[in-house]
């Protein structure tokens, strides 16, 4: 598990392995690999992750340990939080078109 305190500088557009992945977030590559099976993280290529996925695989550890989840509930209240944040995304999109 990577140190908390330990920083981790990542270009938005970099990939990394899935190995990495797992030492940035607390998780092991088996539970990587079942949570892209489950839907909840979507590689960018062949056991290769956005950068971005690192954000969102720790925030599914703290969520894991804070709410003891098992891996599919954990899946799934990630999905829920990836299709919140693209709902108000596009609430924001629709808000700013309308007069003021």
């Amino acid at each position: 598990m990577a140190n908390e305190h330990e920083a981790l500088w990542l270009h938005a557009g970099q990939t990394i392995s899935i190995e990495e992945l797992a030492t940035a977030s607390g998780f092991s590559v088996a539970e990587i690999a079942e949570l892209v099976e489950f839907g909840a993280l979507h590689p960018a290529g062949e056991a290769l992750f956005s950068a971005q996925c690192v954000g969102c695989v720790r925030k599914a550890a703290r969520l894991r340990d804070d709410l003891e989840l098992e891996l599919p509930a954990l899946a799934l209240v990630l999905t829920f939080l990836e299709r919140i944040e693209a709902l108000e995304s596009e609430l924001r999109k629709l808000s700013a078109r309308l007069p003021r």
